[in-house]
């Protein structure tokens, strides 16, 4: 191991290692703003956080994509299920990689609680997750609403934020049901890492794969097999990734 790589312990893949502050969506909260202020700042804001992240992710992250050209000839909308691994990139990575797309990102309620960026994040394109059982047929709605108008739909499975992580973490077929309800096709995004031989950080190659059929007799069965498809691919393209800036170790003695 490089001696000035970082190291991260962690007890279970349910760690977290950034600060989150609890948050409770209201019970009016709409994730479908169609007033006309809403849709001004929505494509306003959109539009700069664009440009801004076609200089930052390419200049400061060095990101560069394979296989982005297949979501740019997918017809209508889809879901596009990336490993989640970078606190600014899992932002704007999706956005350049499905431009000229708009794309709407599944969040957890946590981000809306950020200082600045909570506030817009709804018109960034984010879908809260809600706490309660009550919203989540609105949240569903949602989901169904944008990807049926033509959108893609960003979910990033394994749910937590882990740095730079090079493994593929676990995640079940609860993220899965989604396409199958909407009937839309989904396709993987797969963040990898190599060493930069000019900056500290390394460089970042997304391959995008897809489209992954459904496969079995039932919904639950259909969305097991898309879950097992994308990850088995997702495992494949981590191969990739060649340098480990920052490492996951697990804490001995835990479960």
């Amino acid at each position: 191991m490089n001696s000035k790589q970082k190291v991260r312990y962690f007890k279970s893949y349910d760690d977290d290692f950034f600060e989150n502050k609890p948050y409770t969506l209201p019970e009016s909260y709409k994730w479908v703003r169609k007033d006309l202020v809403s849709r001004f700042l929505s494509c306003t804001i959109y539009a700069l956080a664009f440009v801004f992240s076609s200089v930052y992710c390419r200049l400061f992250l060095h990101v560069k994509f394979k296989g982005a050209k297949k979501l740019r000839r997918q017809k209508g909308g889809f879901f596009l299920y990336g490993n989640h691994t970078m606190p600014i990139g899992d932002v704007f990575n999706p956005a350049l990689a499905a431009f000229p797309k708009r794309i709407y990102t599944v969040v957890s309620t946590q981000n809306m609680a950020l200082k600045i960026i909570g506030k817009i994040l709804v018109y960034l394109g984010a879908l809260p997750i809600p706490d309660s059982a009550r919203q989540f047929r609105g949240f569903t709605e949602a989901v169904g609403e944008r990807v049926s108008s033509g959108h893609p739909v960003v979910i990033y499975p394994e749910a937590h934020l882990w740095e730079y992580c090079t493994e593929i973490r676990p995640f079940t077929e609860g993220a899965f049901k989604f396409p199958i309800r909407f009937n839309k096709p989904v396709y993987s995004m797969t963040a990898t890492f190599q060493k930069s031989r000019l900056f500290k950080k390394p460089k970042v190659t997304i391959f995008i794969d897809g489209p992954f059929e459904a496969e079995g007799e039932n919904a639950r069965k259909r969305a097991e097999n898309l879950c097992k498809k994308v990850r088995e691919q997702m495992i494949e393209r981590s191969k990739n990734s060649t340098y480990e800036y920052m490492r996951y170790q697990k804490q001995k003695g835990d479960l």
